[in-house]
């Protein structure tokens, strides 16, 4: 058996040139757990494909009316858009139509969450500080895309609830000064709902956005083996392994070969995540077309609002006063609160999303993790974005928290404005006094070294703030020519 191995890989061998790439299976992969939710991530879009590629097989991209002939009974006789009965079809007569639907869509969810707290995981351990920018960029390009990418496929069951909520995101195109006629346009393909909407969200949604966010991933993963990962500090010099190697040393990675150690987790991570989509799946349901039915332009569900992911832009629409529209002095341009909270302030979010690591910027490379509690300001941003994010998505569901207190949502409103804009700032302020105190009275704690700083949580030695892990027998990223050369890059973004 072993020899019939051996052949195919020299078969192989000797068409690929395995040998010159074999130094890659034994790249350090760090053994952090919070490292695996990039693989989380990278798994939930591969369930998403998969199952996808099935429910494309059984859906139809038309608003045109056919007789519906299923297991619906109050539908029976009806005549129903195309979308509309292919949907009810997956759901209820192909098999295992809906435990894949629910796959598709719980997948989605995960994936967009794993991607998130990836990066916030990133952003309070410092780890898109330089060489790592490219990849925090990446990162963020992914979460917009992922963000269309579902929006794309919240309207392709082209049910009344669906339908409405696209409607949003029409109003919102419209609303662009001077382009917004003519993009609305190009992607909805008309006015919405027009017959050429699904078609052209369908292929968005299949293949367009599929496509780019592949693309993101591998280029990511190419930055990612050519930097290599990021690590925590360690706490002790490494004594073991092939080479002695000192705790400073950010020049060699310690960690798990990539093959088989690392690759063996992966396999661990997968099945898991796999596991707890199917237990999803399984006992929770999805959006239920059936009972919204089908879009009817004439009437409007009483309860509108999209998934948590983009319920933060609907609180802003919520929240936008209406007196802050205008027209631009000496034009007919008109600037509507629908722009300003559907487009300037998403827009403003992610480009302080996309400038923060030119907003921190460090000019020499750092190779090792950041201690988020020895970084007060850093950490604080960090605090006051999240806040921020949430109470918007509290704000978009407005209607909840006003049936919840008993108020009226034009009472709400106001509340909530204001919690947006003094919230954050309180809570921003907050961490940053608490994590000065502690800093001051107990630099030692949790493990922190002592260490002298330059006044904004970075070590004024140009070493990294305490560690929380020894790196004792795992095995070393790189030899001594590697150690001699120019330090290798981490993983900003895994």
């Amino acid at each position: 058996m072993a020899g019939r191995l051996r052949r195919v890989y020299d078969w192989f061998d000797s068409r690929l040139d395995l040998v010159t790439e074999s130094e890659y299976l034994g790249k350090a992969f760090p053994a952090e757990d919070s490292f695996l939710l990039g693989e989380v991530a990278l798994f939930c879009f591969l369930v998403l494909v998969l199952t996808g590629m099935f429910l494309g097989f059984f859906f139809e991209p038309s608003t045109s009316d056919v007789e519906y002939d299923g297991s619906v009974d109050r539908y029976q006789g009806e005549q129903l858009p195309e979308a509309f009965v292919s949907v009810l079809n997956i759901t209820y007569e192909v098999p295992y139509g809906m435990f894949l639907r629910r796959l598709h869509h719980w997948a989605a969810h995960l994936f967009v969450a794993s991607l998130s707290l990836h990066m916030l995981r990133v952003f309070f351990q410092g780890a898109y500080a330089n060489p790592r920018e490219p990849n925090w960029v990446i990162g963020g390009t992914l979460a917009i895309s992922s963000m269309f990418a579902a929006y794309t496929g919240y309207a392709l069951p082209y049910d009344e609830f669906a339908s409405t909520a696209t409607g949003i995101g029409y109003s919102i195109a419209q609303s662009v000064p001077v382009v917004g006629e003519i993009a609305s346009q190009v992607v909805f393909g008309g006015e919405y709902p027009s017959s050429a909407t699904l078609p052209r969200f369908y292929f968005i949604h299949v293949f367009l956005l599929p496509v780019v966010i592949a693309g993101l991933i591998a280029v990511h993963m190419a930055i990612l083996v050519r930097q290599k990962h990021t690590e925590a500090p360690r706490e002790a010099d490494v004594t073991t392994g092939r080479k002695p190697v000192d705790r400073t040393d950010d020049r060699v990675v310690i960690g798990l070969p990539a093959f088989p150690n690392q690759a063996a987790i992966s396999a661990i991570v997968f099945f898991i995540t796999l596991g707890a989509l199917s237990l999803l799946a399984g006992f929770l349901p999805v959006h239920n077309v059936a009972e919204y039915g089908p879009n009817d332009p004439a009437s409007t569900p009483a309860l509108i609002m999209p998934d948590w992911f983009l319920m933060w832009v609907f609180g802003f629409l919520k929240l936008m006063p209406s007196w802050l529209s205008f027209t631009v002095p000496g034009t007919d341009i008109h600037v509507s609160t629908e722009f300003l909270s559907g487009v300037v302030l998403p827009g403003i979010v992610f480009g302080l999303l996309f400038a923060w690591p030119f907003i921190d910027r460090y000019d020499d490379q750092r190779h090792f993790t950041m201690d988020p509690l020895a970084r007060p300001w850093q950490t604080a941003v960090g605090v006051t974005g999240v806040v921020f994010i949430m109470i918007a998505s509290i704000a978009g569901m407005n209607t909840i928290v006003a049936d919840i207190t008993g108020l009226s949502t034009g009472t709400i409103n106001p509340i909530l404005l204001g919690a947006l804009i003094v919230g954050p700032l309180v809570a921003g302020a907050i961490t940053y006094v608490s994590l000065v105190r502690y800093d001051a009275e107990d630099p030692t704690d949790e493990g922190r070294k002592p260490m002298a700083t330059d006044g904004d949580g970075r070590p004024a030695d140009g070493g990294q703030p305490g560690g929380d892990r020894p790196a004792d027998d795992r095995p070393l990223d790189g030899d001594a020519d590697d150690r001699s050369g120019a330090p290798p890059g981490g993983d900003a973004d895994e």
